[in-house]
């Protein structure tokens, strides 16, 4: 039987509140002072994706932008980000694409999902040809798939599922193999495409591996040196005379006066 993951989510907590004490006097001295609050990055993720290895890339790198993540396990799988509840979300495509930013990343393999002791227990692979006589299940309209591995326990049937989802759930008096010949599914990163900023960018180029210090990491940018302008030259002093060319004193051996006698003539 597959094995879980050990507990445990991704995520940390903030505080829920950041409003002053009731005894503090909010407008100060000076009067009220508006402050912006600090960004946060929020993550939404399906069962069966595991975002630590990134969330820690993220806290190595970004210490200034805290992150919260938080596994998204009801209702549609984008809905967290078309609410405006999470930044960004890990899916399992397909999805319904309009006005988001996707980017697949991997594939899962399928596994068969069967009640302990089935005959499939016995293989290490099980081809989808091979169980054309077995009963299957529609997972979404037994409630998703903790609530459809319950079922499969009670020996009612078998479902297909994401391996990772498998793992993720791991209920007991279930044996899950892996599935040839059945389509795998596919996560992606997905974001509303009109919201694209710095932040996103950093942690888009993040899952996608980039490194610190390559060029298309917005942390990785150099700060922009504003240039102080030029000094204005053009003063009021006396100008410099243009320079003239050189004259050179006529050749002594030129020209010997009216006078001078010619050679050759007397």
């Amino acid at each position: 039987m597959l094995q879980g993951y050990p507990g445990g989510r991704y995520c940390e907590d903030v505080p829920s509140s950041n409003s002053s004490p009731p005894d503090a006097d909010p407008a100060g001295p000076t009067g009220p002072v508006e402050q912006d609050a600090p960004r946060e990055l929020r993550i939404a993720y399906v069962a069966g994706v595991t975002p630590g290895k990134w969330i820690r890339r993220w806290e190595e790198r970004m210490p200034d932008v805290p992150l919260r993540s938080f596994m998204h396990d009801g209702g549609p799988q984008v809905e967290a980000v078309r609410a405006g509840s999470a930044d960004m979300a890990f899916v399992r495509l397909p999805i319904e694409r309009e006005g988001l930013s996707v980017i697949p990343l991997y594939e899962e393999q399928a596994v068969v999902v069967a009640p302990k002791g089935h005959e499939i227990s016995v293989f290490e692979e099980v081809a989808l040809a091979d169980l054309e006589q077995e009963s299957f299940m529609d997972v979404t309209a037994l409630g998703g798939p903790e609530a459809a591995l319950q079922v499969v326990a009670a020996g009612a049937g078998m479902v297909i599922l994401p391996m990772s989802v498998a793992r993720h759930f791991n209920v007991k008096d279930t044996v899950a193999r892996p599935l040839s010949g059945a389509p795998g599914t596919e996560i992606a990163l997905v974001w509303p495409t009109d919201s694209t900023d710095e932040v996103l960018e950093e942690f888009i180029g993040i899952v996608r591996g980039r490194t610190a210090q390559s060029s298309r990491q917005p942390s990785a940018q150099p700060a922009k040196v504003k240039k102080e302008p030029k000094p204005d030259r053009r003063g009021t002093g006396t100008k410099k005379a243009p320079k003239v060319a050189q004259r050179y004193a006529p050749n002594p051996d030129k020209g010997r006066g009216k006078g001078s006698r010619k050679k050759g003539k007397r």
